[in-house]
């Protein structure tokens, strides 16, 4: 029962987001498109709901339910970003803006990136552990909760490992290949704005001889 939730979650998610996005830019309603979007949470709620109702009837506390909580916590840290991600594609698909930006992928600016989506996962592990938390406190002595205790030492083991790929791209910064444009930004950004005649003349125009004999 409560697998089948996570994937009627999960399906009625995606057609959320489509038909929100529909309206918002094929239907030219943003208030409809506005109002399917922010259905998304009730999704989670629904979820949340029956997993208490599935623990109060009896059922044994098991990986199901850590599960449940793990879903619901990796779209509360993570559901935003990809919806806003998916409205960038579609307002430039359908309505007219301008391409959403792309990642960064060299240098600090990747290291930043990473680092921002890392939050996205520390959210998601403590509103998991939260939830996986309650449900012990829920069941109580009334069943074997070491599953669900469990699943919150495998959530934060999955938040270290995320952190440690992420803090990698800082100690380790990935360097943008020769003749990439990234690379160039990233080199005039470095120089100090103190010695304009050691900037690039891409960026500072310097005068000719010619011109300075004149």
């Amino acid at each position: 029962m409560i697998v089948t939730m996570i994937v009627v979650c999960e399906v009625g998610f995606w057609v959320l987001l489509a038909a929100g996005l529909g309206a918002r830019y094929l239907l030219r309603m943003p208030r409809l498109g506005a109002a399917l979007l922010l259905c998304e949470p009730l999704l989670e709620v629904l979820l949340l709901v029956v997993s208490a109702i599935d623990l109060r009837n009896g059922a044994e506390p098991s990986w199901r339910h850590g599960l449940a909580a793990i879903y619901i916590g990796y779209t509360v840290g993570h559901g935003h970003r990809t919806v806003k991600w998916l409205d960038g594609h579609a307002a430039h698909r359908f309505g007219g803006g301008p391409p959403p930006p792309k990642p960064p992928r060299h240098g600090m600016a990747r290291a930043r990136h990473e680092a921002q989506i890392w939050l996205g996962t520390l959210v998601a592990g403590a509103v998991a552990s939260a939830l996986l938390l309650a449900a012990v406190w829920y069941v109580g002595d009334a069943g074997d909760t070491s599953k669900l205790e469990a699943s919150i030492g495998g959530v934060w083991r999955a938040v270290g490992i995320h952190g440690l790929i992420a803090l990698s791209y800082a100690v380790w910064p990935k360097k943008a290949p020769a003749g990439d444009p990234e690379a160039g930004r990233e080199r005039s950004s470095a120089l100090p704005a103190r010695d304009p005649e050691h900037v690039p003349d891409l960026l500072v125009r310097h005068p000719r001889k010619d011109e300075e004999q004149v």
